[in-house]
């Protein structure tokens, strides 16, 4: 009896960009609702479950619109868990991940942006080709 196996293959119409700051979460949500002209609001926690059973939450603001999608993650768990199951373990140095969807948004101009904000240290764009964990934001 011959086995068939299911592939499936994800559409992914995003892009993501590290950011290096020292800002608590509310406080870089506060920034980017100034410096944008949005409105980030705190979303329920992130749940991802690992290959070895543990469960990580991580704590999002998102601003959604018709034409577009912003989500402010942090990429380290919440205080409670262990902070090795990071949200993108390939860029370890980066604090919050933005993953930006939709037409409007461009992550060139979101970039320029982002570097006037006196606590941001560091902006740069995520490839998505090199990235392992990318199915951690298909939801």
């Amino acid at each position: 009896m011959k086995k068939n196996r299911l592939e499936i293959e994800y559409s992914y119409d995003f892009e993501l960009l590290g950011l290096t700051t020292s800002a608590k979460a509310y406080k870089m949500a506060w920034e980017l609702n100034r410096c944008l002209n949005i409105r980030l609001t705190k979303k329920a926690d992130l749940i991802i479950r690992t290959k070895a059973k543990e469960e990580a939450t991580y704590s999002f603001h998102a601003y959604e619109t018709a034409m577009n999608t912003l989500r402010l993650f942090k990429n380290k768990p919440n205080e409670t868990q262990h902070a090795r199951n990071l949200l993108v373990p390939e860029f370890p140095h980066v604090d919050y991940i933005i993953m930006i969807q939709g037409d409007e948004l461009s992550s060139n101009r979101l970039q320029e942006e982002l570097r006037g904000i006196p606590s941001v240290e560091w902006v740069a764009f995520i490839p998505l080709d090199s990235l392992k964990t990318k199915n951690n934001f298909i939801f």
